[in-house]
């Protein structure tokens, strides 16, 4: 690997990190344990390491973002999580942000394309 590669590898992380956040408001839209939320998330081609994903999720559940409540399935107790009201609230101002972010960055490949 060459040290762009690295250096382009290190930017892209940083991309999807900053995403992390409104992939999973999104996907817990419907009410999701974390392994299935994992599933959910890699169906969609969208890696996620389990010790990021739920460090991320208690963090959102402490923001008040997420309800979680337990259940036992099977004998195994699995913490559920879903969406809260205030989490809707935020997702809809994020995926106006996303919606900016993206016409700007569209604009500006366009603009680069065209010279």
């Amino acid at each position: 690997m060459t040290q762009y590669e690295g250096i382009f590898d290190n930017l892209v992380q940083e991309l999807r990190r900053g995403s992390l956040v409104l992939f999973v408001l999104i996907r817990l839209e419907s009410r999701q344990y974390g392994y299935s939320l994992l599933q959910s998330l890699a169906d969609q081609g969208i890696a996620i390491e389990a010790g990021t994903l739920y460090p991320l999720m208690r963090r959102l559940e402490k923001q008040g973002l997420l309800d979680s409540e337990w259940e036992v399935e099977e004998g195994r107790p699995r913490k559920y999580y879903t969406i809260s009201q205030n989490g809707q609230a935020i997702l809809q101002r994020l995926k106006a942000e996303w919606k900016t972010l993206s016409s700007q960055i569209d604009t500006l490949l366009a603009d680069s394309n065209n010279r």
